[in-house]
């Protein structure tokens, strides 16, 4: 619910996301579920339509999906909650379809590789080492990390565990590479940052202005 030219950001995510023709949304909710249930509605101001879960205990960014796993039966997207993106989702998910991917993870490089959970890819895109931070030494042959945004395949859902809290950078990914699931990393240059924090939140702001994002 965070401004973005007096606009909240989950608000910026639905506009943004409906360009692709993207039209059912599944939102997590936890703390103030009220606040963004009274401002968003069903989604009938933006033509989409909104379905919420309520989550008492959190169960992390991938056991939050298990709640929705009965609904989520085609290819879907999952997109952070404090992430700004302007990405053009036709193309990622073209490279998602051609790769003929389970999982693909928008990926970018990083200033702070040494505090960051990591990713080596191959030549074709294809990845095969998670790092999870804190690392015990020093990686070398990666500077890419997750910007907080995939794209997944239905049968990934069954490996979330249901009453247990589950990480998809920590848990998930690296238990669907072991069990040789194909997962790819999609590089991308457009405008992607995360406002988990209130420096980042502040940089996000002067960079919407700067840039003339929309």
């Amino acid at each position: 619910m965070l401004p973005l030219s007096n606009k909240p950001l989950i608000e910026r995510h639905i506009e943004h996301l409906k360009k692709f023709g993207i039209l059912d949304f599944y939102i997590n909710l936890h703390y103030l579920p009220e606040l963004i249930k009274n401002h968003l509605g069903k989604g009938e101001k933006w033509g989409v339509r909104i379905h919420y879960s309520y989550e008492p205990v959190l169960l992390g960014t991938s056991g939050a999906l298990v709640n929705f796993a009965r609904d989520l039966d085609e290819t879907f997207i999952v997109l952070y909650g404090d992430v700004f993106t302007t990405i053009n989702f036709d193309f990622f998910l073209k490279f998602h379809k051609i790769k003929n991917s389970h999982a693909t993870l928008l990926v970018h490089k990083t200033d702070h590789p040494e505090d960051s959970d990591l990713i080596a890819l191959d030549k074709k895109n294809l990845i095969y080492q998670f790092y999870v931070s804190p690392h015990k030494k020093r990686v070398i042959n990666t500077d890419l990390s997750s910007a907080a945004i995939y794209i997944l395949e239905p049968d990934v859902l069954k490996f979330i565990p249901e009453k247990i809290p589950s990480d998809f950078v920590e848990d998930m990914f690296p238990n669907l590479l072991e069990k040789g699931f194909k997962m790819y990393g999609y590089l991308s240059a457009e405008y992607t940052k995360d406002m988990g924090t209130l420096k980042r939140y502040e940089k996000v702001q002067k960079d919407f202005k700067r840039l003339n994002l929309k």
